[in-house]
Parts: structure tokens; C-alpha cells; sequence
């Protein structure tokens, strides 16, 4: 029974011993942690800002000479539109430097002069390569705008051409196109499968079949990575499966690989692809990726630090089968300095992905005690950041409800019951209710084992009775009815009594707890 039916929501989201299988993912409501900002522009900008034009020169970050005269829109139309080629030429380039700068790019003004079909015509002239490179990085930044700016490369034919280009004999203009594509990907799903679906996928891939990944430069294979990510990215709907099977053994490949960007982006990959059902989960499990992303936890980046626990946090929320694969690999021994990150972020996504893991079975939780984390989330609950706390609170809460008699009693030998408590006093209505029902389930085992007075007396001694019992003036009714249940249920005087004639019980698997006369099992 729970302590609230309203808190019973999301507890039917966990995937708890005893509950309909279905009902018990849980997924993230929000998402708190920011890694990558979900605006391009903003991504964009970050690499023209952090690039210099003498690290990398085919590089299309910065101008050359920004001091150099530029044209307006009007003769850049006049130049398009002429004969020449090198007038077009000149007229292209003015434009992708209009475009590259930094403040304020005349991206609708290109637009409305009706220039972006040009630009695409100008993709397929292979007998000039200065004008592709210059009409790729054009339409590029276009792309890298609003969603509407992106429509517009997209309706002027951009996606067909790009994925040609990949192909080009020229790395800086093949750069150029998959740059593009990542833009035009990472609006959104329906341009993430129109790129799929024109077969953007086949030559990504099969530059990454190459024998050895060091024939491209870092710049480069950092761009197909990234937009690799943005083809994993996005739901409603998710990437169809079939491409996701067929990129999977690139993303192992490029898990190996030794340069940080590439790392932190193929990370992010398998966090998309994790954030769904317990299918798209299996898919990754089955690639193998698991125990390389465990790994990656200790590399001290946080940049891959953070998307790997990403990935890892979304696979446990999976199948109990799909959590043992993880644990299996070996997450726990990395938890404790995860779950003691200086980063809160860290902490909090440690502290989720360890709740996910107490949901499971009762020998999983029995993993999580036997590395220690227990008294780390007490740890947590006493004196951890306020969102890191939620996440314990949960990790506690999801423990008591398919932990056995003598995990509980180890819960509480650990101390949980004064942090948890003292939680109580919190403004967030549903963590309390998270809370009564931690508290509930705590009491109940005491209840059944005979030793309900005395877990009411520790509860008493640590002030929370008159948390309880003020929780019953709550402005929220799920929580006056919550704390109310628990006051009736074990701390009124009519059920003093009750311990006497406690009965042992049979567990699903046929374990009953025996209570011996002279010793309960469920010691504090």
C-alpha cells in the first residue's frame, strides 16, 4: 500500500518488484543537465569563437581579413545571377562572409532575395571547387539558423546535394557538407529522417569504415561525429530503427577513439538512443557498448563524463535484465566518486541512476549494499545539493519497496531515517510524499517483523512524529492524507498492540521470514 495514492504515479514509472512490467519505467521529466545547448546557433558559435583560422586554414570559422570591403546584398544578387563564373564565384564568397559574421548575419535578407537555390545549383559544380566550398559554407550558416531559415535550405534542394558532397575528392568541402547535414539533422526529427531517408547515413558510414580513423584530421572527424549525434537525436518519433542498427557499429568504432570532442559527441549518440523503450535500449545493449561507456566513467572529463552516465542512467531504466548488463560491467565500483562529484550535475544524474537501480530486484539491491553506496546516500540526504537529494530520496524510497526484511533493516542500521526525515520540512509537495511513503514502507516491515515500537520510538526520538503529525495541516490533501495514514496505522494508541500477533509471511520466491521468540530478524 502506498502512503499517497497521488505519489503512486510516479512510483508506478519504476520498475518494481511485484508491479505490471509496463508500468514501471521511469522516465525523466526534465532534463537538468545542459551539455549540449539544443540550439544550433548557439553550438555553432561556440566553434567560431574557439577556432583560429592558422590552426586549422580549410577551416570555415573565421575571416581572413575582417577588415576587407563587403558587398551589399544587392550586388551580391547582381554577381549570383551573372554568366561568369568568377563573378559568381566573387558574389558567393561575399555572401558566406555577410554570412560568418559573428553579430548579426543578413541570414533572411540572402533569403529573401531568393539566393539559396542558386547556392544549391552552385553545390554540383564539381569542374569549380572554390565555389562549392564557398556555396556550402553559405547555406551552412543559413542552416544553422531558426527552424524557418533551415525550411529554407531544406525546400531549396540543399539535403540531396550535401549528401553528394560528402563524397568530395576535397576534404574541406566534404567537411562543409556533413557540417551542413548536422545542422539540417539537429532541427529536428522530421529533418533528421528526411536526410536518412534521402540516404544520408551510407556515406557518414562508410567514410568511418575507413582501415584507420588518423587519415582525417581532428576538425573533420569531429564534424561527422557531431552529426552522426544530431541523427541519433530527437523523439516523437525517435530515429527509425533500422538506421540506428545500421550507425551503432560506427558509434563502437568512434567509443574507441582517443580525441575528447569525438568521445563527448558519441557519447551523447548513445544517450539519444537510450532515452527510450526497452527495444531501443536492447539494441544498444546488444552492440556491445555498455562496458565501454562504464569505463569512460573514470576518464575525468566531464564532458564525456557526463553524456556516458547519461547513456548508462537511461539503460537502467530498462529491464531488470538490461540493469544486470550495467552492473555486469561494473558501474557501482565508479558510483561512490560520481555520487561525490565537486559537479552537482554529476551527483544528481549518479543519485538517479543508482534510484533506477534500487527498483529492481532485491539481489540488485543487494549489489548496491555491497558497494558501499548506502551510506553515501545518507551522506547525500544529510548534506548533498537540494536536486542530488530528490534523486536519493527516490533511490531510498524505490529500496524500501522490493528490498527484503534484512535489507531494510540495514537501510535504517545505516542511519536513513534522521536525513529523511528532516526532508519532511521541504516546499515540494511530491518529494514529501516520496518521503511518507519511504517512511510507510520502513514501518511496515517493522510492523510485520514485531518490531514496529521500537522503530516508532527512533522515529519519535528523532522529532519525526511532529513532522508527520504537522504534515497533517498540509495544504496538499495527498500529503494530509499520506501522514495521516501512517499516524493511524502505527502510531495510534489501538495498534500498540499488534506486534504480538504477527504472522510470518511467504515471499514471492517462497522465503518466509521466521521470528524467533527470542530475537527478531529485523534488527536495528
Amino acid at each position: 500500500m502506498s502512503a499517497g495514492n497521488d505519489s503512486g504515479a510516479r512510483l508506478n514509472q519504476f520498475k518494481n518488484k511485484g508491479k505490471d512490467a509496463t508500468e514501471l519505467r521511469r522516465r525523466r521529466a526534465e532534463v537538468n543537465v545542459e551539455l549540449r545547448k539544443a540550439k544550433k546557433d548557439d553550438q555553432i558559435l561556440k566553434r567560431r569563437n574557439v577556432h583560429s583560422l592558422l590552426d586549422e586554414p580549410t577551416s570555415p570559422l573565421q575571416e581572413q581579413d575582417p577588415n576587407a570591403q563587403h558587398w551589399s546584398v544587392e550586388e551580391i544578387i547582381g554577381g549570383v545571377h551573372s554568366q561568369i563564373l568568377d563573378h559568381q564565384l566573387q558574389a558567393t564568397q561575399a555572401a558566406r562572409k555577410l554570412l560568418s559574421r559573428e553579430k548579426h548575419p543578413p541570414i533572411d535578407s540572402i533569403i529573401a532575395a531568393g539566393l539559396i537555390p542558386r547556392f544549391v545549383s552552385f553545390l554540383a559544380l564539381s569542374e569549380c571547387p572554390p565555389i562549392q566550398f564557398e556555396a556550402a559554407w553559405a547555406l551552412t550558416n543559413i542552416a544553422s539558423g531558426t527552424s524557418d531559415q533551415t525550411t529554407a535550405v531544406v525546400e531549396g534542394g540543399a539535403i540531396p546535394a550535401f549528401i553528394s558532397l560528402v563524397s568530395s575528392p576535397h576534404p574541406h568541402i566534404s567537411e562543409q557538407a556533413i557540417w551542413a547535414l548536422g545542422n539540417i539533422a539537429g532541427d529536428g526529427s522530421n529533418y533528421r529522417d528526411l536526410v536518412i531517408k534521402h540516404g544520408g547515413l551510407q556515406p557518414l558510414l562508410a567514410l568511418l569504415a575507413a582501415p584507420d580513423l588518423c587519415v582525417f584530421h581532428s576538425g573533420y572527424l569531429r564534424n561527422v561525429t557531431w552529426t552522426l549525434s544530431n541523427l541519433c537525436r530527437n523523439k516523437n518519433p525517435a530515429p527509425p530503427l533500422t538506421a540506428v542498427q545500421q550507425l551503432l557499429p560506427a558509434l563502437v568504432r568512434l567509443l574507441h577513439h582517443d580525441d575528447r570532442e569525438v568521445l563527448a559527441d558519441t557519447c551523447w549518440a548513445v544517450s539519444y538512443l537510450t532515452d527510450g523503450s526497452n527495444e531501443r535500449i536492447e539494441v544498444v545493449v546488444q552492440a556491445g557498448l555498455v562496458p565501454r561507456l562504464v569505463q569512460l566513467l573514470a576518464c575525468g572529463e566531464i564532458s564525456i563524463v557526463t553524456p556516458a552516465l547519461r547513456s548508462l542512467g537511461n539503460t537502467v531504466t530498462g529491464t531488470d535484465e538490461q540493469t544486470q548488463c550495467v552492473l555486469n560491467a561494473g558501474v557501482l565500483a565508479m558510483l561512490p566518486g560520481l555520487l561525490r562529484h565537486h559537479k552537482p550535475n554529476i551527483q544528481k544524474e549518479a543519485a538517479w541512476t543508482v534510484s533506477n537501480i534500487t527498483a529492481g530486484k532485491d539481489c540488485q539491491i543487494q549489489e548496491v549494499i555491497n558497494a558501499g553506496l548506502i551510506p553515501i546516500l545518507v551522506e547525500i540526504l544529510e548534506q548533498g545539493d537540494y536536486r542530488t537529494q530528490k534523486e536519493a530520496v527516490w533511490a531510498v524510497t524505490n529500496y524500501t519497496s522490493g528490498g527484503t526484511v534484512e535489507q531494510v533493516a540495514y537501510l535504517v542500521q545505516c542511519n536513513v531515517l534522521g536525513p529523511l526525515l528532516n526532508l519532511l520540512t521541504a516546499k515540494d509537495s511530491k518529494i514529501i510524499l516520496v518521503i511518507l511513503d519511504a517512511i510507510y514502507n520502513i514501518l511496515q516491515v517493522a510492523y510485520k517483523t514485531g518490531e514496529s515500537e521500537k522503530l516508532c520510538l527512533m522515529i519519535e526520538e528523532l522529532g519525526g512524529l511532529d513532522k508527520i503529525e504537522a504534515l497533517q495541516s498540509h495544504d496538499n490533501e495527498a500529503v494530509y492524507k499520506s501522514s495521516l495514514n501512517i499516524i493511524d496505522r502505527f502510531f495510534s494508541e489501538e495498534n500498540e498492540d499488534d506486534d504480538k500477533s504477527v504472522v510470518p509471511e511467504a515471499t514471492t520466491d517462497g522465503y518466509a521470514f521466521q521470528i524467533p521468540e527470542t530475537q527478531s530478524t529485523f534488527q536495528f
